[in-house]
């Protein structure tokens, strides 16, 4: 994540902190926009949870681009960065403060009960992923509370388009406004109900 999307994720996550309602990342990787989001939740008081199989998503996969070596696991031969996820926060000194929930973020969200003042969705970049983590996590998001959306690209030139087409959706539903663009980085409020 370029720096000023980090900022600007940072003030969207100290602004909804400020609500006293957890704030919560899909797509936790090695950790890097935790820090942001954990940051600002132990300045408001509220946990900052972050949603991740570690598992790596498609294109962290072998052959693929952004695919990292040091992040298998010799072992089992799969992607597993809950280890070097687990160093970041404690070089951070922020592990009091987190909460990982480990696992599908579908199934986690289906057993999610409470609201939550934040939602950053930063997981998947397939339809099926970036939908689901929409349609599993959106719900929860609080009145007034934020939805921020990563890796947006209207031109796929740019980039994959399953978030910009979950952007679309967010607010082609009524249900969210937006509140700022930083590059791929797009804010949502919620002012209205449903998904």
């Amino acid at each position: 994540m370029p720096v000023v999307e980090g900022l600007a994720l940072y003030r969207a996550a100290a602004e909804a902190a400020a609500l006293g309602l957890p704030v919560l990342e899909v797509g936790t990787y090695c950790g890097r926009s935790t820090i942001l989001l954990a940051d600002a939740a132990r300045a408001a008081g509220v946990t900052a949870l972050t949603v991740d199989h570690h598992r790596g998503s498609e294109e962290q996969q072998p052959g693929w681009e952004y695919h990292d070596p040091t992040v298998v696991d010799p072992e089992v031969g799969r992607m597993d960065t809950l280890p070097t996820f687990r160093r970041t926060l404690h070089a951070a000194g922020l592990e009091d403060h987190v909460v990982a929930l480990v696992g599908r973020s579908v199934r986690v969200a289906a057993v999610w009960g409470g609201k939550l003042g934040l939602v950053f969705i930063d997981g998947g970049h397939t339809d099926e992923h970036a939908n689901g983590d929409y349609e599993g996590w959106a719900p929860h998001v609080a009145q007034g509370g934020l939805l921020v959306i990563h890796d947006v690209f209207p031109d796929p030139a740019h980039g994959g388009q399953a978030p910009y087409r979950v952007y679309l959706r967010a607010l082609a539903s009524g249900a969210f406004t937006e509140v700022s663009v930083t590059d791929s980085l797009r804010v949502l409020r919620r002012t209205g109900t449903g998904i």
